[in-house]
Parts: C-alpha cells; sequence; structure tokens
C-alpha cells in the first residue's frame, strides 16, 4: 500500500523529471498505472524520459517543457496538464539546480538557485493545489528537499539557503492543508542522502560506492508514503539513519546548547561533535 492518491488512471506531474530522482519517480508513477506529465526545460533529456517512462507501463507520458522559475510558465503548465489531460492527483516539486556558490556570490548563481529550488517549489505548490483540494479527493504533493537544508554544512550557501526554505514551506503546507475543511490533499517533504544524478555527478561516469542509484530513491520514497511518513529522510550506502539523526540532533544543539553557528565544522567542537555521533543511544 501507498498513498490513495497513487492510483491507476490518475494523474501526476513531475517537474525536473527528466533525469536522476525525477525520472526514477516518474517511472514508478508510470508502473502504477499513473499518467505522467513530466516537466523539465525542452531537450533530448525530456523527449528520452517520456519514451522511459511510457516504456515502464505508464498508460499516458507526456512531455511539458517548463521552466520552474518561471510563475506563468507554472500556470501554463497547470492549465495544460488540467485541459488536457485531467485533474491532477500527485504533484511532485523536484526540479533543482546544484551549480555550486558562495557567500558573496562571485559566480553570481544565487538568484537562479533560488528561482528553482526555492521559488519553483513554492510556486508550483500554490498554483496547483487549490485545483487539487477542489476535487475533493485524495491529493499528493511531494516537495524535494536536502539534507543540506536541515544540517546546513559550509560550502554550498544558496543551496543550503534555498532547501531551507524547502523544508520550512512544506511544513506549513502540511499544516494548511490538514487544517482545511474537507480538503483531502496532503504534503511530503522528500530529503534524498548522497545519490548519484546529474546533478550530484561532478564529472563522474560510475556511482560512487557511498551513493543510492534514483531508483533506490524512488523506491524509499515509496515505502515511506505507505508508513505515511511527512519528513522521508533517505539513508544511502555511506550514512545510516541512526547517523542522519544524530547530525540533526546536533546542529539543532548550536541554538538550544548556544553554540557557534556551525559548530560541527569549529575546530573548537570537533572532537565533542565526534563523541557525540559515537554515543551509543539509549
Amino acid at each position: 500500500m501507498t498513498h490513495p492518491a497513487i492510483q491507476s488512471g490518475n494523474v501526476a506531474v513531475v517537474t525536473g523529471g527528466a533525469s536522476g530522482i525525477g525520472l526514477a519517480i516518474s517511472r514508478r508513477l508510470g508502473r502504477e498505472g499513473l499518467k505522467v506529465c513530466i516537466a523539465d526545460l525542452p531537450g533530448q533529456d525530456l523527449d528520452a524520459a517520456v519514451e522511459a517512462v511510457r516504456a515502464a507501463g505508464a498508460p499516458e507520458a507526456l512531455a511539458m517543457p517548463t521552466d520552474v522559475a518561471d510563475p506563468e510558465a507554472l500556470k501554463a503548465l497547470e492549465r495544460r496538464v488540467t485541459s488536457e489531460v485531467g485533474p491532477v492527483s500527485v504533484l511532485v516539486n523536484n526540479a533543482g539546480i546544484q551549480p555550486g556558490s558562495s557567500i558573496f556570490d562571485a559566480e553570481n548563481n544565487w538568484q537562479r538557485i533560488i528561482s528553482v529550488n526555492m521559488w519553483g517549489i513554492i510556486r508550483g505548490s500554490q498554483i496547483f493545489a487549490p485545483g487539487m483540494i477542489a476535487t475533493g479527493r485524495p491529493g499528493l504533493i511531494i516537495n524535494t528537499g536536502s539534507k543540506q537544508g536541515i544540517t546546513t554544512p559550509p560550502g554550498d550557501p544558496a543551496y543550503n539557503v534555498s532547501k531551507s526554505a524547502v523544508k520550512t514551506f512544506t511544513e506549513a503546507l502540511q499544516h494548511e492543508l490538514r487544517n482545511t475543511e474537507g480538503c483531502m490533499t496532503e504534503a511530503r517533504l522528500l530529503i534524498p542522502g548522497f545519490v548519484f544524478t546529474p546533478l550530484t555527478a561532478n564529472g563522474r561516469t560510475e556511482k560512487p560506492a557511498g551513493a543510492w542509484t534514483p531508483d533506490q530513491t524512488a523506491d524509499f520514497l515509496f515505502d515511506a508514503l505507505g508508513r505515511d511518513d511527512f519528513y522521508i529522510l533517505c539513508p544511502d550506502n555511506e550514512v545510516d539513519r541512526a547517523t542522519d539523526e544524530k547530525r540533526i540532533a546536533w546542529a539543532a544543539g548550536d541554538i538550544t546548547q548556544n553554540r557557534p553557528p556551525l559548530s560541527r565544522w569549529h575546530p573548537d567542537y570537533g572532537a565533542a561533535f565526534k563523541a557525540f555521533l559515537e554515543q551509543e543511544a539509549d
């Protein structure tokens, strides 16, 4: 069993669905019998993704060229899907980029990162959710976050800011949905681990041993939906659930224990963090 919105014949929209995790989710939705609309930038990857989803068994798969950073493009996407395919039951806001960033934006990447990773998810939810709610049927919005949006490691601040915002927004979205009378649409936050995708390849052609495949991530997502998890915190081949939990708890402890920000990477706290990781669970 998985979420009641994932039913044969229902309509799903997946942004960033032409590769990586988005493509794996699209294929899985197709195998479940959903009609899948793949929204991504136009090109060969998008065309190939549609063929892959059809091959997976989707009764219908459509390419929807879309730049999620453009609110008008998202509105046009919603109108086209609704008129050509039908009311949307599943929305996967997955599109994201990670070109790298620095705190003073020497690369001039901040605006594009925030526009795609944050506003693409916020606007996508705002544009699609009202119609999903209005159907009175089970609906599901999955927003792709990141562990970097929770523990915020140094090195890519724009990406961390965007994914921190996705976490906060999706929590607020779920709260709003569950308090809306008659609403059967819900939200979930997907938090991938280390996954080998075009976003993380960095020139590598072979999957590192520590990384999961996109298909493993999609399988974990669907299992978690069956458990009714909101925070879908994925492990990988390097980091297990217990380690993730400790890293997240330590990050929150910077506030509650008044440590310096990002103390996990502070030279005065390195030994304490290591000892914290090695503590046995009670």
